[in-house]
């Protein structure tokens, strides 16, 4: 989840709200891909999570790859809570998850090769003191109880607001981790396209890699279980939007949803003030409850939004959030694919044009589809399986038209990071499929066997 943000003075007049989006547009020379991915670690002889604190724990990872790996500290309280290097950063979720959120690069195989040294840093401190690692979108057997809250001030804020509003805002918060990648968008007409198209398919993506099918020792019903907790999570900050698709969508359109959502808090001087439910059009009039008198700053509107959850989300840039933490593959996979889908205007177009005329209750359907059956879900005619090869065809189109080269020009562009993605395509198989098959296969019903054999 996202660190407080910094750097903007008072908001004088509303129009700021929107020009702070505005800000995000860029030429398209300047477009850049951020990928950001969450992972679980637990101690290898017990198969149990991390604490925040003792000899194996998420305190001492920290340490390690800060003293090991150059990283610079981020501290909250007096407690290492995160850390920062060369436009990136590694923060933690609130059950301890690992993030490492990518620094902003030009192509997937920068991206592949952050991802790359940055897991070859966490298994060289994991080793040393028997932790491991994996990738999957819901921990497959721990309890709620099992893991420990972070000691950031904003998750036990949350933590204490989420029973109020869902049933399962807890859980998302200690038992998920997602891949997202964000994107950059030229003008506002770029931007609603893109967020158009993005919140249309994220049931593609929750399809493809759908990544969750077991949940407290034995399968869930799902696919991405991870999917399911989110539609119950907040209805006022998650979801469809399907107001995006509505005509004159804009920034300003987006600053009232903003507006709309409840507050979580307000960050002063390192820490955070409950504003839990309060109005932030109330804090512009100097009306919020928590700071009476007192007006927000362009800090506190960024910091605000980062706290709407929909499936996809703007700030000055887009997020792509829909899909399941998983395999190494995977996290090259998803940048790849909505970047081949986001970066070409054809490809763009062509992804429009198979959403355009879809209804709010068909694209609604699909995301539960999606959650429950991954690639075998099928809505109103429409099977998941074709939607995953023809956005995968356009991405590869994408991407062929971006002809971005690497490994010193010997790889000619980005279209091999879909390999993944087109070998589920041609099996029908998600990875949720995969680890299903070895659980009525060779584990035999044992899910312990998903550590040994799925760790990074």
């Amino acid at each position: 989840m996202s660190i407080p943000q910094s750097g903007g003075g008072p908001i004088e007049h509303f129009d700021q709200l929107a020009e702070y989006l505005s800000d995000g547009c860029k030429p398209k020379d300047q477009w850049r891909i951020g990928t950001e991915h969450e992972k679980f670690g637990y101690c290898k002889d017990t198969l149990l999570p991390l604490p925040y604190e003792g000899e194996r724990s998420i305190r001492v990872m920290l340490e390690g790859l800060r003293d090991r790996h150059n990283w610079t500290p981020v501290e909250e309280g007096g407690k290492l809570i995160g850390l920062e290097k060369d436009g990136a950063n590694v923060s933690l979720e609130p059950g301890g998850q690992l993030e490492l959120s990518g620094a902003p690069v030009e192509t997937i195989h920068e991206t592949c090769d952050e991802v790359n040294t940055h897991l070859r840093e966490v298994k060289d401190v994991a080793d040393e003191i028997g932790v491991g690692w994996i990738g999957l979108g819901a921990a497959p057997i721990w309890t709620h109880e099992q893991m420990d809250l972070m000691p950031k001030g904003r998750y036990k804020l949350m933590n204490d607001y989420m029973e109020k509003v869902g049933t399962m805002g807890r859980t998302m918060m200690r038992r998920t981790c997602t891949v997202q990648v964000n994107l950059d968008f030229g003008s506002e007409a770029d931007m609603v396209q893109k967020m158009r198209v993005g919140v249309a398919l994220q049931p593609v993506a929750t399809a493809l890699f759908a990544n969750s099918p077991f949940f407290e020792g034995k399968p869930n019903g799902h696919k991405s279980w991870r999917s399911r907790v989110w539609r119950d999570l907040d209805n006022a900050r998650t979801g469809m939007i399907p107001f995006i698709f509505e005509e004159g969508f804009g920034f300003e359109a987006w600053v009232n949803y903003a507006l709309d959502v409840p507050m979580y808090f307000v960050y002063r001087d390192g820490k955070y003030i409950n504003a839990l439910g309060m109005s932030f059009r109330d804090f512009l009039e100097g009306k919020l409850a928590a700071l009476p008198g007192e007006t927000p700053t362009m800090s506190d509107w960024a910091d605000h939004l980062t706290t709407a959850f929909p499936e996809a989300r703007m700030k000055k840039y887009i997020e792509m959030r829909g899909a399941d933490g998983g395999p190494w593959r995977r996290l090259c996979a998803l940048p790849a694919y909505w970047v081949g889908m986001m970066y070409d205007q054809n490809a763009l177009d062509g992804a429009w044009d198979l959403v355009k005329d879809w209804s709010k209750e068909t694209r609604e359907e699909l995301r539960i589809a999606a959650s429950v059956d991954g690639l075998q879900a099928e809505v109103n005619g429409i099977k998941m399986i074709d939607l995953a090869r023809e956005t995968v065809a356009l991405s590869e189109a994408g991407l062929k038209a971006r002809a971005r080269s690497g490994a010193g020009g010997l790889v000619p562009d980005e279209t091999h990071f879909l390999n993944a993605l087109k070998e589920s395509i041609e099996t029908g198989k998600s990875p949720a499929d995969e680890l299903l098959d070895c659980y009525g296969g060779e584990w035999a019903g044992d899910l312990s066997r998903i550590y040994g054999d799925f760790s990074y």
